[in-house]
């Protein structure tokens, strides 16, 4: 069964309207994504790498997860969930820091556009072991951790989907 989303109205409310993934997309319709960022106690980040066949980004590095809001969630609720299918990691709300929400619109291919709110959270973990991690093989991959200096010199090299703010607030964060 296709994934269900809330239509969302400029303003990010929900207009009552709920549509498949490809209909929002192919019409260009707002709605909401979340992207989680999880940092260990020495400030690295876990990164993934996109799945090679993503129609955007693909192969791009990105930081731990991210996803569509479906019908009915929260994006807290979403956070949780893309975080444990993308990566294998439960987080819960109260480790959930919000840090960001930005807009993005652009056309990605003829029939693909992204109109998205993007609630961005960072979770701070002890320890991160990649032995410990389980990748979605549809959605990611590989991941890797990342410490500051190696996530600027990804971004400088264009190699990350493209999220300048979060990365700017994750940078202050990690400063």
């Amino acid at each position: 069964m296709e994934e269900l989303i809330d239509v969302l109205d400029e303003k990010g409310n929900k207009t009552g309207e709920i549509l498949t993934r490809e209909q929002i997309h192919k019409k260009g319709l707002c709605h909401r994504i979340v992207v989680i960022a999880i940092i260990d106690a020495q400030g690295k980040i876990l990164m993934q790498q996109r799945a090679k066949y993503k129609t955007k980004n693909p192969g791009k590095w990105d930081v731990t997860s991210a996803g569509h809001v479906s019908s009915g969630q929260t994006s807290i609720e979403a956070a949780i969930r893309e975080t444990l299918e993308e990566v294998g990691i439960k987080v819960n709300e109260k480790e959930l820091e919000y840090i960001l929400t930005y807009r993005n619109k652009e056309k990605v291919e003829e029939d693909y556009i992204d109109n998205q709110i993007y609630d961005c959270y960072i979770v701070k973990k002890d320890k991160i072991d990649l032995k410990d991690i389980k990748i979605q093989k549809s959605e990611v991959e590989q991941v890797k951790l990342c410490n500051l200096k190696e996530f600027n010199e990804i971004i400088e090299n264009g190699n990350v989907m493209e999220r300048d703010e979060l990365y700017k607030k994750i940078i202050e964060y990690l400063k």
